[in-house]
């Protein structure tokens, strides 16, 4: 079975709107653990718009199952990476200006510089992997430079599946054949939901983790914490 690993950043957000602690984060991470969410994920951005940087220590403490920090590699994301020691960091090429993630690493034209950063976080013991489109050159890149998985961006496919989902999964199953031929682990993550998470499941081979927030949190809003994560799991079995 497929983990699901819950994005927080949207419940940060509603949070932050009011300056208070309503809903409180902490125990949304505590709840969706508890209701079968298989791991938690954060991406603290440079102006701390959702999740904080204060924020990050708290969760790490209390969370039970798989923790993931994803973000731009810049020095200040590193140290906070490195002072929290999640199970896993995934590696994303934010501007930060950006509204949202919505490319992949070219890790060719990046290859030293991930190779270094990358170094650094395996040697405390951090898992980690890369956000990427599902170019298998770039598959064999993240490779190269030592990550574990590849996170492979599904924008394009939730974008392109009310037109053609066979077309809209294709580009995903011939990368995914890359990573399981060269041996590297396959998570994906960007605007996944109820309507196309089980088809992309189905089409992307040892596919061992997926990242849901936005979709997520919007669906709670209709369905609750407890349902909501129930429903996920469902599309994943």
């Amino acid at each position: 079975m497929t983990r699901l690993s819950i994005n927080l950043n949207k419940v940060a957000l509603i949070r932050n709107a009011r300056g208070g602690n309503l809903p409180n984060l902490e125990q949304v991470a505590i709840d969706c653990e508890k209701f079968g969410a298989q791991g938690i994920t954060v991406h603290p951005r440079p102006d701390e718009r959702h999740i904080t940087f204060a924020d990050i220590p708290k969760l790490k403490a209390l969370v039970t199952t798989e923790f993931n920090i994803e973000g731009n590699p810049t020095p200040h994301f590193i140290n906070l990476v490195l002072k929290n020691k999640p199970h896993q960091c995934t590696l994303v090429p934010d501007d930060p200006n950006q509204l949202t993630s919505d490319h992949g690493w070219n890790t060719i034209e990046n290859e030293s510089f991930l190779t270094e950063i990358i170094a650094e976080l395996k040697e405390v013991g951090i898992r980690t992997s890369l956000f990427v489109d599902p170019e298998g050159k770039m598959v064999e890149g993240a490779k190269k430079v030592g990550a574990d998985r590849i996170e492979l961006y599904t924008g394009n496919y939730a974008s392109n599946y009310i037109n053609n989902k066979y077309s809209a999964v294709k580009p995903f199953t011939e990368a995914a054949k890359v990573a399981n031929d060269i041996g590297i682990g396959i998570n994906a993550g960007h605007d996944l939901n109820l309507d196309n998470l089980e088809f992309f499941q189905k089409n992307v081979s040892n596919l061992l983790e997926v990242s849901i927030g936005q979709a997520f949190v919007s669906d709670a809003l209709y369905f609750g914490l407890y349902n909501t994560v129930q429903l996920y799991l469902r599309e994943l079995k």
